[in-house]
């Protein structure tokens, strides 16, 4: 039992509350409260028509290319020194990811989250599988419109050239890692990428979002890990400027074909899933699934 009167002066608790400034209670979900959500959201996005589904994943295909786009124009500059160069770059390319969260778009590497719907049994496995395919080949379409518009429009050519250079050196250095390096690259890339969805879900104005995203972002893509559907933009973006003579001094042309992007999608791809599925979705799952009485 708490004491009637507290204090010399003999107030009591009810009186000490209406003394004490009182705090305004956070505008962003709980964790449990994400979670929650992002359960329903499993449910939503499977629930979608092929059209709708489709569609929404060209966009978010398209808006991850224009933050890849974004951060090869700081890539592309040799004056930046290197850390302060990745790490704006990483913030630069965030505007991709802010577009799917605020605007509404279907990105494969997000949607390896609504495990959590089938582990619930909210929604089937052959779902999941459904919505993985047809939201990765839209968000493929997406990126290659960009790979196209951004070539004719001649973005290469900018900083005598550097910038194309650059988008090269990119595509090669994803090509080259083994297999290995290539897939814990991929799953650190998801782990960090499904945290920034899920402080975006946690946001409830477009400021809160912007913030949240921006960090987790800025770190797998300064660190150097893969992304596969920014992989969509840089390695075809890559295998067509080679083609037609830009290859920087040190890289091999025979590197940049459509095996060596196949190559980095074979890790990459399955890296992305565990990272999103498994560090972030079912752990969260396993710690804040409401089971039905």
């Amino acid at each position: 039992m708490f004491p009637q009167k507290i204090g010399d002066d003999g107030m009591s608790l009810e009186e000490l509350k209406d003394v004490l400034p009182s705090f305004p209670k956070s505008d962003s979900l709980s964790p449990a409260e994400i979670e929650e959500k992002a359960e329903g959201l499993g449910v939503t996005k499977t629930s979608m028509s092929f059209t709708q589904s489709f569609m929404l994943s060209i966009m978010a295909g398209a808006f991850i290319a224009m933050g890849a786009m974004f951060f090869l124009l700081v890539s592309g500059d040799p004056d930046l020194p290197f850390a302060i160069q990745r790490v704006l770059g990483g913030a630069l390319f965030s505007l991709g990811l802010l577009l799917v969260v605020v605007c509404g778009a279907e990105l494969f590497t997000g949607n390896t989250m609504i495990v959590m719907s089938a582990a619930s049994k909210k929604i089937s496995w052959d779902a999941v599988l459904k919505n993985w395919v047809v939201v990765f080949v839209g968000n493929f379409v997406g990126a290659l419109i960009i790979v196209g518009l951004v070539y004719l429009s001649g973005m290469h050519t900018m900083n005598g050239g550097i910038v194309g250079q650059t988008m090269v050196n990119v595509a090669s250095s994803k090509m080259t890692p083994d297999w290995l390096t290539l897939f814990a690259k991929g799953i650190m890339c998801n782990f960090l990428v499904c945290l920034a969805v899920w402080i975006g879900y946690a946001g409830k104005t477009v400021a809160d979002k912007m913030l949240g995203i921006l960090l987790p972002i800025a770190a797998f893509v300064a660190c150097g890990f893969e992304h596969c559907v920014a992989n969509m933009f840089f390695l075809p973006m890559g295998i067509l400027l080679s083609s037609v003579g830009i290859v920087p001094a040190g890289v091999d042309p025979s590197i940049l074909t459509w095996s060596g992007a196949l190559w980095n999608w074979s890790a990459t791809v399955p890296g992305n899933i565990v990272g999103g599925a498994l560090f972030v979705g079912m752990a969260y799952w396993v710690a804040y699934h409401k089971k039905s009485k």
